[in-house]
């Protein structure tokens, strides 16, 4: 069963796929990091070759949350994405 945290999550999660704009590049990497981090937690794998610009850009902030836990992460994307929302 979920938790409301988790809920809440996935409703954010959602709302983020019909905010009314685009966000700007730097808050669009900061939701991905933060999702990437409330699902799989810490970044793994090996980081993006130099050629592969967002890949790279997009691991690096993943790697920037590391040792925030899974629930801190759910509550900053709702927060950020309710932040979008208005």
């Amino acid at each position: 069963m979920a938790t409301e945290l988790q809920t809440r999550f996935e409703q954010a999660a959602a709302a983020a796929q019909k905010l009314a704009s685009r966000p700007d590049n730097d808050t669009l990497l900061q939701l991905y990091a933060l999702y990437k981090q409330a699902t799989s937690g810490d970044a793994s794998g090996k980081r993006p070759g130099l050629f592969d610009v967002v890949g790279r850009a997009k691991f690096d902030a993943w790697a920037g949350h590391k040792g925030l836990d899974k629930a801190t992460a759910m509550q900053q994307y709702i927060d950020l994405i309710s932040k979008l929302q208005k």
